[in-house]
């Protein structure tokens, strides 16, 4: 039977399937790493826990310049230049500054406010995996074409280390990248895919609202900076929303608002800061200019001096058609065509879109809700966990991609 088939190829026609005393040992791996989260750009430990296994398996892993996170290739020899474009494989490393709130777990954090509540620690061990078999598959003579691993760190820290990675060279030669993302509403055993964007892009947003304060009594001698603040808070999301179609999804949601200290003074400084997403990539260029003018036209409004720092971030993530399809044979060849489901865009942003400004690719959705769980423990809760058949799961996808994509590499 032919690996392109359709019809949805049994497992062990691809090689590639993870073997029971490998998966015992990512299962580890995974609960370490979330046992000791880093927050971007202080992934110094899990840097070398990568690296030390990359080693053992005799692959030479490069450590990027900012200090953390790494680069590997496989099916190459140091300093050689492929002759096809390589297939890279991308995981992001970081955790979050948030407490793990799990009552149940044997491997919560044991880092105070820190955790892997996004489902990292999952993405890394599964490219880990992949990389390992893989290379097993290669010493064997079985790698059709070289493959590069991508740890990234700083994914959380907007405008995202994928940017510092790619300043590093780490595309290099590549002519496709693909990526997993923890989804907690897809049953583990099952990727969501999406042709098109499947992320938002995600901005950051600070103001400073600035005014002559004084007593509650007198209110129409200051700037009333509290009510200044509240209507920015209500007002300049409306305003926004009418400035683009609709379809665009441009959203302003606010995270955290500041100001005064006393029931009876009217304060002369007030903070407001948030984050601006949008579905659409034209809107997205346009978001800077419209959301200044809305805030300066209600801070005005209002008397109020205001300050905005408006913090660029990360496109849309969005999927080539080709990179969408090749990963949807992949699984197809692993787990049949009840394994694939299409998913919706989602408001969240990736910095993984960065990659995807210079190459093709695509991200897919992997499931890891445990059958018949009810509950959705949501991503950046500190309650988040994984079914860790997930691993299993994410790893064999991706060995099978390199042997499907294996027909398509451009020379």
């Amino acid at each position: 039977m032919s690996l392109e088939s359709e019809a949805g190829l049994p497992g062990d026609v691809l090689p590639g399937v993870l073997s029971e005393s490998l998966h015992a040992e990512l299962v580890a791996f995974r609960r370490d790493l979330h046992m000791h989260p880093e927050l971007g750009n202080q992934e110094f430990r899990t840097t070398a826990a990568i690296k030390e296994r990359l080693e053992q398996a005799g692959l030479k892993p490069r450590v990027l310049s900012t200090g953390t996170g790494l680069v590997c290739d496989i099916g190459l020899a140091e300093g050689e230049r492929p002759s096809v474009p390589l297939l890279a494989l991308r995981a992001d490393i970081d955790a979050l500054p948030i407490p793990d709130t799990k009552t149940d777990c044997s491997y919560r954090s044991t880092v105070p406010d820190r955790a892997h509540a996004c489902g990292h620690d999952v993405h890394t061990t599964v490219v880990l995996g992949a990389g390992l078999v893989l290379a097993d598959l290669h010493a064997k003579g079985l790698l059709p074409r070289p493959v590069r691993l991508l740890f990234q760190p700083a994914e959380e820290v907007l405008p995202g280390g994928a940017l510092d990675a790619l300043e590093d060279g780490a595309l290099a030669g590549v002519g496709r990248i693909l990526a997993l993302h923890c989804d907690p509403r897809v049953e583990a055993g099952k990727v969501g895919l999406r042709h098109g964007p499947i992320t938002s892009a995600c901005d950051r947003l600070e103001i400073a609202l600035d005014g002559p304060g004084g007593h509650t009594a007198r209110p129409h001698l200051t700037t009333d900076l509290v009510t200044a603040a509240a209507r920015v808070a209500v007002d300049v999301p409306a305003l926004i929303a009418r400035r683009v179609d609709t379809r665009a999804g441009l959203a302003l949601t606010w995270g955290r608002i500041e100001t005064g200290h006393a029931p009876n003074v009217i304060p002369q400084h007030a903070e407001l800061s948030g984050t601006v997403r949008c579905l659409d990539l034209e809107a997205w260029r346009q978001a800077p200019d419209i959301v200044h003018a809305a805030i300066d036209e209600v801070a005005t409004l209002h008397r109020a001096k205001s300050e905005i720092t408006y913090v660029r971030g990360v496109p849309p993530v969005v999927n080539d058609r080709e990179s969408t399809e090749l990963l949807r044979r992949a699984m197809v060849a692993r787990r049949g065509m009840k394994s694939v489901e299409s998913t919706e865009q989602s408001l969240g942003g990736e910095d993984f879109s960065w990659y995807l400004e210079r190459v093709p690719g695509a991200m897919a959705r992997l499931g890891v809700r445990r059958p018949g769980e009810r509950t959705v423990r949501d991503l950046h809760q500190g309650d988040f966990d994984a079914d860790e058949h997930a691993i299993t799961v994410g790893v064999e996808l991706f060995t099978a991609v390199a042997f499907l994509d294996a027909n398509g590499a451009r020379g």
